[in-house]
């Protein structure tokens, strides 16, 4: 801790010394330094002191803290020690036990803390040591610090001095450049002020020379338009000429089509002769005995080679023809050629190429090779053209004859003496080798160049060195360019250049020459010094003899071993370079009466001198030069053929017809140097006539020569006459008509009196009224004397303005500042009436200057925008009537700034129910703009209130807002009075809750919260009612919304946000897209009738211009849309897609009123007081829904429609999470017995991704059912609606009865007949049909006993016999299908059996959607082998077929054989074959008990019909009707041939008629598909014994393709009794 406190033994030693040393008044080095080491001493001393302190202070806390904690403990050791005998006393062994470790432990603390204690004391003891020994340093250096302190604050004062004085430099410089920028500014005004009275004049001359062009523009555009009618009539022409030479050529196509088939033709037939021909020339070899295949060889050789000579000679041809082309280019090159030469006289002789040309035109023209007589002018000169038209020429005469004769050939050649043998080859006589053109002829100079491309191609190789090959130029020329300048003609000009080998190795360098045209001036002396190392260089000297003055430019080119490269050559003849060192000459200011001057120099950097002149530039000249452009410009931008004329100059030389446009444009540009010339010499008369009064002239010279690069100054000379600004141009002009005019201009000011203001404008800005301004105004002299100055203010502003000081003197040659002070008063307007704007509010106030000896004073402008302070709050005062104390009321007042300035504002030392907003009633308003404040008042307590606002300016003046109000405590109040609402998905709903609240029980005149309005009396205590306003068409619901409270209870109100779409922007959506839809129809309707419209164009063809009308939006809108309907929910999903959020906030009001709402009366209404209303606030965001449903338009009700009872019906929705985080879903449960079944429900839904849900509806019962489901996520929740009806089934069938007859058949054919099901209900039914004789189920039932073996109360079979090839007997088409509501099914029934049977059935089932049976049809039909059949009788078998083959005896029977033997049993016959009317009789049936059959044995043989007749006798006296019963015979219709086409019958009455028995008819003939019946009716005689019955038989014959015969038993009885 030593360490830690005390200072080193060094420092100690330094303060000592400190404290000795005294400081002197001039601060040394060394003082400097020993007062900073001092300084840094004190520093660390009174930071060591500050750590001491605070350690002390901490270690007096820890020691305090020490000690407290050993209180503690002790007062613990005592509790300890009372506890413990207390249980020793109770005898708890145990718990003393627990409490002597707890108080050990204690005791250990107890040590410990007060060993920490101790150690804490000794720490703060050696602190305080520590602190004390700093503290008498601290007292040693005391002196010392008030020395240091007082040498610092004189350096400080010396430094702020230093630092003032610093700053008024930074401002007279500051002012000094802001003069100087006023002062630019002012001459810039001026300049712009002569620019712009220059440039309105320009305006107008240029405004009259146009109306003057418009006249000729007139003019030019008609010759425009005839020149155009005149090209369109040539354009039409031209195009006439087309399509003749197009149908020209169209017919020359037809033309060459019919001869090329000609040709191809008359090519066919002469193969054919050449083969006939060869074929009789064969014959006729072979006939003479010679050998065929010999000669045949011969004569295909002979015409082989023909043709080969053919192709030669063709070959010529071309080769002749390129001949030509090339003599025709060297003859153009040649006459070039000779046109640069100088004329030389022409040789009479004729050279070799004057030779060759004429015989190239002899044979050309078809004449012989003798040499003609011919001009040698055009024998030098051929007319290539002809030449070539003559080649052509001869090249279509050549085809033309190799067309018309394909067999001739040449018997000589076309050039004749080439081919002789006696020819000798012509020798070229010595003119014409002299004669020979510069470098050669074309051909020579081609093969030269491929002869050097070769050796090039073979010299040049590439140079590689240690591996890397050299690429680039290998020659560098010193220097670069080779530069002839200034050249004259005739003299010879030598220059050396060096070539430096920059290869990597050993070089050779080779001379190739010169461009062509360079070749006449240029010659190169060139040794080739043979091998060259790298770095190596040679000279080569170029003379240059100029021959013409003209600028040349080439290239001399060299060969290398690596490459070619050449040097640039340039040779320039002299000229003509001139300049000026300046285009602007600025003298400055200077006073009257002065004289400056100044130089300017006129420099040629060129070779030539010309002869120059300076004058300047006058009004005149830059008129007309402004002319001369804006007649160019307007020529250029209108390119038209016209001329823009200046009157009185050169209107005399405009042409009213030109030929062309480029004449015209030269000839405006002559016009235009006219008229430039002249205005230059109007120009210059002027200047010489009014040279005197010029203030900037030139001097004595100003027109000389210049020599080549020299220089000449011309001094310009400015003497100011006049104040103010002075400018003047000058323009330089030379002799040389290549060097353009040179222009400059100088510019001066003129100054009348030696003192003048810099700024003679003082703005002042904009100042407020009794508001002080300041400014300086300063004042320069150009005098090399004092002056005395005086300050004059105006009388009407002196009690405004102040310019202090009144008199001053001003030194020569400075300057000199006055201050102006202004304070505008409010009488500012009245008493300046003269200088003041009472609607702009400027103020323009002229201030003097009085110079001593000089009567023309300077004056300045103050000019000052003084504007008023005033802020306006309206209204001035504001009621906020009642209010209670758990709101607040809001009004809005108007913060008004009549300023020019803005104005900074606050409302100040506002009251506790008071706030004020924006920015707590601090702001700042705009000039002249008006600010919207809110005042808001919220009463802490039920009185009245009146107060003031304060409101106060940044320059403190105040502004009053008088308030007064009510407070009230209302009976009720609500626990919540905002309510938030958390971000609501569409169509879901959130829930919030809150407390009606009656606390007050009793009634105390002191207690402050009693319900009161103001100074009222108290509401009495009692139950309260209330009610909540809800605004209209608000998504808000409040449960319940009337109530009543007692006093000191509370009534829960649960309050409900579900935000939807407004219906009537549903509406309006769904009308837009049904007019969408509607004008999409119309325009389908539109297209179908133009189409119909075209088709009738002939009949009507202005129908297609008219449009099928659409319906209209008004109609539309006359359509009453239900929220229920498709066209709705389609709008209301598509809407919900598209919503991208909504804000709204909801005030409800509640209201209060005395008593209970049991209590009124139906026609009483309760009195709500309106100063007791209570309000509810509700903050309500409405979002785009999480998850939205994408399938079928976004609806959310999903409509199954009709479904069959029993039937399911599923239906997949699909649904889209739209927000960027997964979600997971739950479901609502559904009715577990309803109808309704969710398929597949899934736990989650990614971001952005879709699920598919599965929903089926199964109805039980035919009703509408309806179900919600809600998908419920964290962020809201979606409900799906339910629909679906059950629908029953109801189908009608044709059939009357359940029973389906089809007949009689023949055996082996098929019969076909129809019923109809129509489908009653109201949805489609899908149906299938199935026989029981193809069920799977038949099967398990031929499992028990054969029918025929069951009695007929237990016979349950509907499947009777069936064909015996395994096959249906009855077949049903269509088997399966839909039917339609309200429509009808045609079903046929085929019925086709393979053997005779009466028992053929089956069971026709009609199955609805696969599970329900509608309808069972018993199908029944009848087989027999031949075409009658005869039906009636009582039945004899049963019902069902044996399995026993039929015996032969039947066959027999029906053949008309004798019948068996008496006592024959018929029995096999009844069981192998039953008849539907021969099965043994049942004797002890109840019907005939007394019933006596003869016996078996005395039976013929055939089919018995069995008839019972009973008479009924009920009464004696009155005789009852005869008994009566029928038998039917009939003939089955067949489509087999047979020998009858009808069936006869024949009944034996002889034995009955005695008997009683009446038959009729008795005989007959029954037609093919038809029946007869046959009556018998039965009276009973007079010897009728009624205790015995009447048993008759008789023989009934059928004869058809065969004959069958019946035995009919006739049994009769009389009965008395039903």
């Amino acid at each position: 801790m030593e360490d830690d406190t005390s200072l080193p033994p060094e420092e100690e030693l330094a303060g000592a010394q400190h404290l000795d040393h005294k400081h002197e008044g001039s601060l040394t080095i060394r003082g400097r330094v020993q007062a900073l080491h001092l300084r840094r001493d004190l520093n660390y001393l009174d930071t060591v002191h500050e750590e001491k302190d605070f350690f002390i202070q901490k270690t007096r806390g820890e020691l305090r803290a020490c000690r407290q904690r050993i209180d503690l403990i002790t007062r613990q050791q005592k509790a300890l020690t009372t506890e413990i005998d207390q249980e020793k006393e109770a005898n708890n062994m145990a718990t003393v036990g627990r409490l002597q470790a707890v108080y050990g432990r204690l005791c250990k603390e107890l040590e410990s803390e007060k060993a920490l204690e101790s150690s804490i004391t000794s720490t703060l003891k050696e602190s305080k040591n520590a602190l004390w020994h700093i503290e008498i340093l601290e007292g040693r250096l005391d002196a010392d610090r008030k020395a240091l302190e007082e040498e610092e604050a004189v350096t400080e004062r010396h430094l702020q001095a230093q630092a003032a004085q610093r700053l008024q430099e930074e401002k007279a410089a500051f002012r000094k450049s802001e003069r100087n920028r006023l002062l630019r500014i002012q001459k810039s005004l001026h300049i712009q002020k002569e620019h712009g009275l220059r440039h309105q004049k320009l305006v107008e001359d240029a405004q009259k020379n146009h109306r003057i062009a418009v006249k000729f523009l007139k003019a030019s555009l008609s010759r425009v338009r005839e020149q155009e009618h005149k090209e369109e009539m040539e354009s039409r022409e031209r195009l006439k000429r087309r399509m003749d030479a197009v149908l020209a050529l169209k017919n020359n196509i037809t033309a060459n089509r019919e001869t090329l088939r000609k040709f191809q033709a008359w090519t066919q037939a002469r193969a054919e002769g050449a083969a006939q021909k060869a074929q009789v020339e064969k014959e006729a070899i072979l006939a003479q005995g010679g050998d065929a295949f010999k000669q045949l060889f011969h004569q295909r050789r002979r015409q082989e080679l023909e043709a080969q000579k053919r192709a030669f000679e063709e070959e010529q041809k071309q080769k002749r023809l390129e001949i030509v082309t090339r003599l025709c280019k060297e003859a153009k090159e040649e006459d070039k050629r000779r046109k640069q030469l100088p004329p030389t006289q022409t040789s009479s002789r004729l050279t070799l190429r004057d030779k060759t040309w004429c015989y190239v035109a002899n044979f050309l023209e078809g004449q012989e090779t003798t040499d003609p007589v011919l001009d040698a002018e055009y024998l030098a000169h051929p007319n290539a053209s002809q030449l070539l038209e003559d080649i052509s020429s001869e090249s279509v005469q050549a085809d033309s004859l190799g067309l018309t004769n394909l067999e001739e050939t040449l018997a000589e050649p076309e050039i004749p003496g080439l081919w002789n043998k006696d020819y000798k080859p012509y020798q070229v006589p010595r003119e014409d080798m002299e004669r020979k053109p510069i470098g050669g002829t074309k051909m020579d100079k081609d093969i030269l160049a491929h002869t050097m491309e070769r050796l090039q191609s073979g010299l040049v190789q590439k140079q590689v060195a240690s591996g890397r090959e050299f690429k680039g130029r290998p020659f560098n020329s010193k220097p670069e360019l080779i530069h002839f300048k200034d050249f004259d003609v005739g003299k010879v000009y030598k220059k050396k250049i060096t070539l430096i080998n920059a290869t990597y190795t050993i070089n050779y360098c080779k001379l190739v020459g010169v461009e062509e045209h360079l070749k006449d001036f240029i010659h190169i002396d060139f040794n080739p010094p043979g091998p060259m190392s790298a770095g190596m260089s040679c000279e080569v000297l170029v003379t240059f003899k100029p021959m013409i003055d003209k600028d040349l430019e080439g290239n001399i080119s060299f060969l290398a071993q690596t490459g070619g490269f050449s040097v640039p050559l340039k040779c320039s003849t002299k000229k003509c370079s001139l300049s000026l060192d300046k285009s602007l000459i600025d003298f400055g200011s200077y006073v009257v009466g002065e004289t400056a001057s100044r130089v300017i120099t006129l420099t040629n950097t060129g070779g030539l001198g010309t002869a120059f002149k300076f004058y300047s530039i006058s009004e005149s000249c830059e008129l007309a030069t402004s002319v001369k452009t804006s007649s160019i410009l307007t020529y250029g931008e209108k390119n038209l053929d016209e001329k823009v004329v200046v009157p009185g100059i050169y209107e005399s030389n405009f042409r009213t017809l030109r030929p062309s446009p480029i004449e015209t444009m030269k000839t405006e540009n002559e016009d235009l140097e006219k008229l430039c010339a002249d205005s230059e010499r109007i120009t210059m008369t002027t200047i010489t006539e009014g040279k005197e009064e010029m203030e900037i002239h030139l001097g004595e010279e100003t027109e000389g020569e210049i020599g080549p690069f020299s220089s000449i100054k011309v001094p310009i000379i400015f003497t100011p006459v006049i104040p103010g600004e002075v400018q003047v141009k000058f323009k330089v002009i030379f002799k040389n008509p290549h060097c353009p005019p040179l222009y400059f201009s100088a510019v001066g000011v003129a100054m009348d009196v030696p003192v003048w203001v810099p700024k003679p404008n003082v703005d002042l800005k904009i100042c407020m009224y009794d508001r002080l301004y300041q400014d300086s105004v300063l004042v320069r002299t150009r005098s090399k004397a004092a002056l005395r100055l005086r300050f004059e203010v105006c009388r009407e502003l002196r009690g405004h303005i102040e310019l202090l000081p009144e008199t001053g003197y001003i030194q020569a040659l400075s300057s000199y500042s006055v201050q102006l002070k202004f304070l505008p008063r409010l009488s500012l307007p009245e008493d300046a009436k003269k200088y003041f704007d009472k609607e702009t509010r400027v103020l323009e106030a002229p201030m003097t200057i009085w110079v001593a000896d000089q009567t023309r004073p300077v004056e300045f402008i103050v000019h000052a925008i003084v504007t008023t302070s005033d802020l306006e709050i309206s209204p001035s005062e504001v009621d906020f009537g009642y209010c209670t104390v758990y709101e607040g009321i809001k009004t809005e007042i108007t913060l008004h700034n009549h300023s020019l300035l803005p104005q900074e504002f606050g409302f100040v030392g506002l009251p506790k129910f008071v706030d004020i907003q924006p920015n707590d009633g601090f702001g700042t308003v705009l000039p002249l703009e008006s600010l919207k404040l809110d005042v808001i008042f919220q009463p802490t307590k039920a009185k009245e209130y009146s107060f003031d606002l304060i409101c106060k300016s940044v320059i403190n003046r105040q502004f009053k807002l008088s308030c007064r109000a009510v407070g009230v405590q209302p009976p009720l109040e609500l626990s919540h009075h905002l309510i938030k609402f958390s971000a609501t998905a569409l169509y879901d709903t959130s829930l919030a809750t809150l407390y009606v609240i009656n606390s007050h029980l009793n009634k105390n005149s002191r207690t402050p919260s009693m319900p009161h309005a103001g100074s009222q009396d108290d509401t009495p205590v009692g139950p309260k009612s209330f009610e909540f306003l809800l605004p209209p068409d608000s998504p808000i619901t409040i449960s319940p919304l009337v109530g009543t409270v007692l006093p000191g209870k509370r009534c829960l109100v649960q309050v409900a946000f579900q935000p939807v779409l407004p219906e009537e922007l549903v509406r309006q959506e769904a009308l837009q897209a049904l007019s969408k839809e509607a004008e999409s129809k119309a325009s389908r309707k539109d297209i179908v009738t133009q189409k119909k419209d075209l088709r009738k164009s002939s009949i009507a063809p202005m129908r297609r211009q008219y449009h099928v009308p659409t319906p209209s939006s008004p109609d539309l809108q006359k359509q009453e849309l239900k929220t229920s309907s498709e066209e709705f929910q389609v709008a209301q999903a598509a809407l919900a897609r598209t919503f991208s959020g909504k804000f709204d906030k909801f005030v409800v009001p509640c209201v209060v009123a005395n008593g209970d709402i049991k209590d009124r009366r139906e026609t009483e209404p309760m009195s709500f007081s309106p100063h007791n209303t209570l309000y509810l606030e509700l903050w309500c965001p409405a979002v785009a829904p999480s998850l939205i449903v994408t399938s079928d338009k976004g609806k959310t009700i999903i409509n199954f429609g009709e479904v069959a009872v029993g039937q399911r019906s599923i239906k997949k929705i699909t649904i889209q999470n739209t927000c960027p985080e997964d979600l997971a879903v739950e479901f609502s449960v559904l009715n577990p017995i309803g109808p309704f079944v969710l398929l597949n429900p899934f736990s989650k839904v990614l971001a952005g991704k879709t699920q598919t849900l599965g929903l089926s509806f199964l109805p039980q019962e035919s009703t509408l059912t309806q179900e919600t489901m809600d998908l419920i996520t964290k962020r809201s929740t979606l409900t799906l609606t339910l629909l679906g009806t059950g629908v029953t089934s109801m189908i009608v069938c044709s059939i009357k009865g359940d029973v389906f007859n089809m007949g009689y058949v023949l055996a082996g054919e098929s019969l076909s007949s129809t019923f109809q099901l129509e489908n009653q209900s109201t949805l489609p039914i899908k149906f299938s049909m199935r026989l029981d004789s193809l069920s799977s189920k038949r099967m398990e039932s031929r499992q028990q006993l054969p029918q025929y073996l069951v009695s007929p109360a237990h016979r349950t079979e509907v499947v009777g016999t069936q064909n015996l090839n395994g096959q249906s007997v009855f077949s049903v088409i269509p088997v399966e299908g839909v039917i339609d509501p309200g429509k009808a099914q045609d079903f046929t029934v085929t019925f086709s059996p393979d053997h005779e049977s009466l028992y053929f059935s089956d069971q026709l089932q009609v199955v609805l959607f696969d599970k329900t049976v509608s309808h069972r049809i018993l199908l029944k039909g009848a087989a027999r082998e031949h075409m009658m059949f005869v039906e009636g009788g009582d039945p004899l078998d049963v019902p069902v077929e044996s399995l026993t083959v039929t015996p032969t005896l039947d066959l027999e029977r029906r053949e008309g054989k004798p019948p068996l033997k008496k006592g024959t049993c018929p029995i096999p016959t009844l069981l192998l074959h039953p008849c539907p009317y021969t099965s043994p009789l049942n004797l002890n049936t109840d019907t005939s008990p007394n019933l006596l059959l003869p016996p078996i044995q005395e039976i013929e043989e055939g089919k018995s019909i069995l008839v019972t007749l009973e008479y009924l006798q009920l009464d004696t006296s009155t005789p009852a009707p005869p008994a009566t019963r029928e038998l039917q015979v009939g003939c089955i219709r067949t489509s087999q041939l047979t020998s009858k086409k009808s069936v006869e019958f024949n009944l034996d009455i002889t034995a009955l008629q005695h008997k009683g028995f009446t038959v009729e008819p008795s005989r007959g003939f029954v037609e093919r598909g038809q029946t007869k019946t046959i009556s018998i009716s039965w009276m009973p005689t007079a010897d009728f014994d009624p205790d015995h019955p009447l048993m008759v038989s008789t023989l009934l014959v059928l004869r058809g393709d065969v004959k069958e015969t019946y035995k009919v038993l006739l049994v009769a009885q009389v009965v008395t009794g039903p």
